[in-house]
């Protein structure tokens, strides 16, 4: 959510970042109006309370009491009027996504998205490489046959050395992350419905189509990880000394694949539930620049050390999350597709989440601002087929990276 007193202050320059996300501005306009309404209708309630109060001491006449009988009609209509328009004002207020940041290349779509630079080489074979679902196959290591019959499409059974793999890869960058001051967790994978709308995902019917939701329940099942975790010190005041909090998390993510249609069909690129280690982080506002740099930078010395070959993004403002002021991907090499596919994202919320779930910090003389609040994959179960495609040999076996063998 977006600070009021902000917009207020500076509508064009909300609008300014709206429009860079290709956003109707007018909603600037409607919010302004609402709240300006708002505050009249809250300061004649507040002056009609104030009437009540003073001419309720004592023992007021026949005629005051007729009187004061007039004014809690009218302060029942003004209730009545300010709960419509505080309705009205929050739908539109949580409508608004996130301001991009600065530095954030202005486009329409991915197609906008700029590509930094690339690290790695790619493999060179002197073999017709396969692509991941056909390793799986003839490995026998990933099944999607019998997890449709089971599930559905777009569902897959890691089997084998395929599933001890994503353990390796899992136990490998726990250890690296623990280390850094990571927190380990194992966060619930079923959300309350306001804290999944205080986590900024299901604010629009796009968002809302690509959730499992148990309507008798009210809960969401998590899309990833940080959608539990990061309501997890909702209403709460951290000490400034106490920040950056960061968390590793380990979850299974379900997702609707809604606007997927046609998309990597095959395998088990894209499906409707995979694992994954997501990282977090609580951080002083001013900090929050570096510390989204920070765990772009434990991504990729993790992609270093697989030696896989990848690529980073930039997201444009048109492909950007609504929660996110900045997004960048890592999209790793698959010689067997012959393109990049996004394995890692990382993004910073900066105050967009933490102002809906309260979530603050203390400074030094004691003043109370909301923190801000970052997120970054670690691993998927994407890289293991990056790793099928990219260590594959002619024989049909996988050699597994150095750095994974301790684990494997």
């Amino acid at each position: 959510m977006l600070d009021i007193k902000l917009i207020r202050r500076n509508p064009e320059l909300i609008k300014e970042g709206l429009k860079k996300r290709n956003f109707d501005i007018g909603l600037v306009d409607k919010v302004l109006e609402l709240d300006e309404r708002r505050r009249h209708v809250l300061k004649e309630l507040e002056n009609e309370r104030a009437e009540i109060n003073k001419k309720s001491k004592g023992m007021p006449s026949p005629a005051e009491i007729e009187n004061l009988k007039k004014v809690k009609e009218k302060i029942k209509i003004l209730e009545n009027e300010l709960g419509l328009i505080e309705k009205d004002f929050n739908a539109a207020m949580y409508y608004l996504p996130n301001l991009p940041l600065p530095d954030v290349p202005v486009g329409k779509n991915e197609k906008d998205n700029k590509v930094l630079y690339e690290v790695g080489k790619k493999p060179k074979f002197n073999f017709e490489p396969k692509k991941h679902y056909e390793i799986g196959e003839s490995l026998d290591i990933i099944d999607t046959q019998r997890a449709a019959k089971v599930s559905g499409s777009r569902f897959g059974y890691l089997k084998g050395q395929a599933a001890l793999l994503e353990f390796a890869l899992i136990n490998f960058a726990l250890k690296k992350l623990v280390k850094k001051g990571f927190i380990p967790i194992i966060p619930p994978v079923l959300i309350k419905e306001e804290m999944m709308k205080g986590m900024g995902y299901i604010d629009t019917e796009v968002d809302r189509e690509e959730r499992y939701f148990f309507e008798k329940d009210k809960q969401y099942l998590v899309g990833t990880s940080e959608q539990t975790v990061g309501p997890m010190h909702s209403g709460e005041i951290f000490e400034k000394k106490d920040l950056p909090l960061r968390y590793i998390s380990f979850s299974s993510c379900f997702r609707r694949e809604a606007g997927s249609y046609g998309k990597d069909v095959r395998g088990v690129m894209r499906v409707h539930q995979f694992n994954k280690l997501e990282m977090f982080s609580y951080s002083k506002p001013e900090d929050s620049v570096s510390e989204h740099k920070l765990f772009l930078a434990i991504e990729e010395e993790l992609m270093k050390e697989l030696a896989l070959p990848y690529r980073v993004i930039h997201l444009s403002t048109g492909d950007l999350a609504r929660p996110s002021a900045s997004t960048f991907d890592i999209e790793t090499w698959l010689p067997g597709l012959g393109e990049y596919k996004e394995t890692h994202s990382v993004s910073n919320t900066t105050d967009f989440q933490s102002r809906r779930l309260n979530i603050r910090m203390r400074s030094k003389n004691g003043e109370l601002e909301f923190v801000h609040m970052l997120n970054g994959t670690v691993f998927s179960e994407r890289p293991i087929l990056a790793i099928l495609e990219n260590y594959q040999q002619k024989d049909g076996s996988i050699k597994i990276p150095k750095a994974l063998k301790k684990y494997m």
